[in-house]
């Protein structure tokens, strides 16, 4: 992420900013939680402590030598970032940091006991358990009776929305003409979305995923449905490696969130089991790519998984982490065309996403001087606004 005059890469190291509050405040509450969630031992808990410590106060330290993964974060820049403050490396870098160092504190890379255990699972369960979870998936029976396009429509703002979906259910299919009703979303290329996936039915899908429970459900409907009714010949769902981000999408996730659907009953249930059948017949795939938990943009992509976004008829990226990557991490003006920050990008290429960080691109200048008077710049990080971009 090479500095560029007029997009500089986003850092952390002005007090104030939404960068510098996730650093010095949302870091330490995640390691607090962490400590909490799961009942880890007093060698454990140590590391964590000496974390918190080092991400607030102290500088970049190396992976040991035996790390397993520690050439490549060398060439992810571990070395060029080592002993520097971790406000004063890119911010992208700093928080992907985090969550690797995270997961060394817990013994999650192990030898031991606690080797593969995510210590974010209780909170993901506990989300998709919710009565609320109850509540979207309800929703999906109001729509069973619907023409399919409607359904789609539906479904696709019920992803876009994330843990919000049951609000996206229900505006898309009650009233996506009334405008007032509906979410502020600041960019809606959806035609051209749905110009994608309509033609003949045989494509590959690639979808990008985000967060798991909630916001996982509604990305699992979505090609569920796209899948049954041949929109779609194939989909390809990119999912973590490993837990990252607290709530980013592992194939555990993926798993859980299908033995929900499939146990929910009502409409839920058929979506469970058409997910099932996909996956067994290979109409869906899962991918857990070691690039989705890089610290870097999508631009800097291996070449294997450029070949596998080329070789889609789309790949849909989700959430806000995925935006940042995509059109890179970087102070664009809100005006800079989306097709020009995502135009090396080997295919067509879709972004859903709920605003919860200042980057975004591909607005036209009425529109963010609008927001801005609504409200400052409080639209960028709030998740009260969203996007839906396409680049063909």
């Amino acid at each position: 992420m090479s500095e560029t005059p007029g997009a500089p890469v986003i850092h952390a190291d002005r007090p104030g900013t939404f960068p510098h509050s996730v650093l010095a405040e949302r870091h330490p509450a995640i390691l607090r939680q962490v400590r909490d969630a799961l009942p880890y031992g007093p060698g454990q808990r140590r590391a964590l402590d000496a974390l918190l410590t080092e991400c607030t106060e102290g500088t970049v330290e190396p992976l040991p030598a035996g790390a397993h993964d520690r050439e490549r974060w060398q060439t992810w820049g571990m070395d060029t970032y080592a002993g520097r403050s971790w406000f004063d490396v890119p911010w992208l870098w700093a928080e992907s940091w985090f969550y690797r160092r995270l997961l060394d504190a817990v013994g999650y890379f192990g030898p031991g006991a606690w080797q593969g255990v995510d210590p974010f699972r209780p909170s993901k369960l506990a989300e998709l358990g919710s009565p609320a979870t109850d509540e979207e998936l309800a929703a999906l029976d109001d729509l069973a009776g619907r023409p399919e396009h409607e359904r789609a429509r539906a479904l696709l703002h019920g992803s876009l929305w994330g843990n919000r979906a049951d609000l996206g259910f229900r505006l898309s299919a009650e009233g996506a003409e009334d405008k007032a009703a509906v979410p502020a979303l600041v960019a809606d290329d959806s035609e051209r979305l749905w110009a994608l996936l309509g033609a003949s039915g045989t494509g590959t899908l690639c979808l990008v995923a985000d967060n798991a429970g909630r916001e996982l459900v509604p990305d699992l409907l979505l090609l569920a449905h796209l899948l049954a009714h041949g929109r779609i010949g194939r989909a390809v769902l990119h999912v973590k490696p490993y837990p990252y981000y607290v709530s980013d999408a592992t194939t555990a996730d993926v798993l859980d969130a299908v033995h929900r659907l499939t146990g929910a009953g009502g409409a839920a249930a058929g979506y469970g089991r058409e997910l099932r059948a996909a996956l067994t017949d290979g109409r869906l795939t899962l991918r857990a790519h070691p690039f989705s938990c890089a610290p870097l943009p999508y631009q800097d992509m291996p070449d294997d998984l450029r070949a596998d976004f080329a070789a889609a008829a789309v790949t849909v990226l989700k959430g806000d982490l995925n935006y940042r990557r995509l059109v890179g991490d970087r102070h664009w003006p809100a005006t800079t065309p989306f097709d020009e920050a995502t135009g090396y990008f080997p295919g067509p290429v879709a972004a859903l996403r709920t605003l919860k960080s200042d980057v975004v691109t591909g607005l036209d200048a009425g529109t963010e001087a609008a927001l801005t008077a609504a409200g400052g710049q409080r639209w960028r990080t709030g998740g009260t606004h969203a996007l839906i971009q396409v680049r063909t």
